[in-house]
């Protein structure tokens, strides 16, 4: 059916950033690295918990400015 398709890549895969295991818990390994550094370079495995941590800061934010206008 296909011919060989898997062989071949269209778009060849870029290198994996450079990634360090950490054996600290989730906020250790944030504190070690920085939260901004984990969130946005991934140098951790918790990356995605930290993007998840500055998404809810990010909204948190935001609705607070949005709803400074109805308090008053």
């Amino acid at each position: 059916m296909s011919k060989d398709s898997g062989k071949v890549e269209r778009m060849p895969r870029r290198e994996p950033p450079e990634f360090e295991n950490s054996d600290k818990s989730l906020f250790g390994a944030i504190l070690d690295d920085g939260f901004f550094n984990v969130a946005l370079n991934d140098s951790n495995q918790y990356g995605p918990h930290a993007m998840i941590v500055l998404l809810f800061a990010v909204a948190t934010v935001t609705a607070i400015v949005l709803l400074i206008p109805t308090l008053f």
